[in-house]
């Protein structure tokens, strides 16, 4: 799993960061809001541990800002601050977890698992999007009473595309989130199945179509 600790306490962030890679998690690690920011525009993050008190920018509001540009990449804060109205801002503003600091990297480990296997539960769901709708159980795409299959890294291509509804997901976060960063991939294996999904929603008559907005990414629009 990719974790960004955005922690400004660097004696703890190194020590979580140890027992992260630990665990077998590539972990980066940054110290100021700012820094966040920069590190989270990447896109290659299965998690964020987030500092709620954070040079330049809080945590908080690097959240808000994450969720309104519909970043949904889960997100647990870490606080010393245990009120509750504290904890209640935090969760309102679309983390996912709160744990207060101090305490065991048995907790945080735990909470951390939990968190997966409950989004481990949501992708059992159906992803949908204008006509389409994603099972991926089965790796089938549904346009109505027309369906096909697809390969699994379509299937994983399509789930983003679909999840991000109708918002630019850029290339980066797109290959890293379906090839994973420990794997060196050709930026040209994403525009190929790129082509092989617009195939696979013309065959099925979709008013969906994938659009590519040059330099940033590709995005879903219902024509």
């Amino acid at each position: 799993m990719n974790i960004l600790l955005v922690e400004d306490d660097r004696e703890l962030c190194g020590a979580l960061t140890y027992q992260l890679r630990q665990e077998g998690h590539h972990t980066d690690c940054c110290f100021r809001g700012d820094e966040a920011d920069l590190y989270i525009r990447r896109g290659i993050y299965d998690l964020i541990l987030l500092d709620c008190m954070l040079p330049v920018t809080d945590g908080v509001h690097i959240l808000k800002k994450m969720r309104a540009a519909g970043d949904l990449t889960p997100v647990i804060i870490l606080s010393a601050l245990s009120e509750i109205d504290r904890r209640v801002a935090g969760l309102n503003a679309g983390a996912d977890d709160y744990l207060v600091k101090p305490f065991a990297f048995s907790e945080l480990s735990a909470r951390i698992g939990s968190l997966f296997r409950r989004k481990e539960a949501f992708r059992q769901e159906r992803p949908s999007f204008g006509d389409l709708a994603l099972d991926l159980s089965e790796n089938r795409l549904f346009c109505g009473e027309k369906q096909c299959s697809l390969s699994r890294t379509e299937c994983d291509l399509m789930c983003l595309l679909l999840q991000a509804k109708g918002k630019i997901s850029s290339r980066s976060a797109l290959l890293h989130r379906v090839w994973g960063t420990d794997v060196s991939v050709d930026d040209g294996n994403l525009d190929n199945y790129i082509y092989f999904l617009r195939k696979r929603l013309k065959t099925l008559e979709s008013r969906v179509q994938i659009a590519n907005r040059r330099g940033l990414g590709y995005y879903l629009e219902v024509h």
